[in-house]
């Protein structure tokens, strides 16, 4: 659906649930990551796929928002063919699925910034699919305990695990439960 159809809620940052969905390419093309970013907490799902195909990229979305499928309201993406799988992610889900305007990438602006953070860990030059899983699973871990300002100096965990009800101790297994 088009992101003019989303519920005006996901604009304020109201709750924790409301995600923004993009792909990290590696050089040349080859393999890419599949970032999520809750819009709320700032917490990030991190996945390495070998290729940015639709099916993969499907299946990790699947993967890492399943486990917190209570807390997947919304996901925004943007026009690529890689999110062309967004019917069955939706659906799995029980979620909206919107696309922002094509050449607006500041309506995804949350993930286009997280993005940047993890280009400082895997370049552009960067073959990804040489790139261990572990280590992208280390990026998103340090992504996710880094404090920030904008959320009181408490860091995005903090602010997701608050949101699930849940120990960290449980949520960080979650977390590295994939390789």
């Amino acid at each position: 659906m088009d992101i003019s159809k989303r519920p005006t809620e996901v604009e304020g940052k109201s709750r924790v649930g409301d995600w923004e969905a993009d792909t990290i390419v590696g050089a040349k093309h080859l393999g890419a990551i599949v970032s999520l970013v809750d819009r709320k907490s700032k917490f990030t799902f991190l996945s390495k796929v070998d290729a940015k195909k639709a099916e993969e990229v499907s299946n990790a979305m699947l993967s890492d928002l399943g486990a917190v499928r209570e807390l997947v309201h919304t996901i925004t993406a943007d026009n690529g063919k890689e999110f062309a799988g967004h019917s069955r992610v939706s659906e799995e889900l029980e979620a909206g699925f919107y696309f922002a305007a094509p050449y607006h990438s500041w309506e995804r602006g949350l993930n286009e910034h997280t993005n940047g953070l993890v280009r400082e860990f895997f370049p552009k030059s960067e073959d990804l699919r040489k790139v261990d899983p572990a280590e992208v699973k280390m990026v998103q871990d340090m992504l996710n305990n880094r404090p920030r300002k904008v959320l009181d100096y408490r860091t995005p965990a903090e602010v997701f695990y608050e949101a699930l009800g849940k120990k960290e101790s449980l949520i960080s297994e979650l977390c590295l439960r994939r390789e």
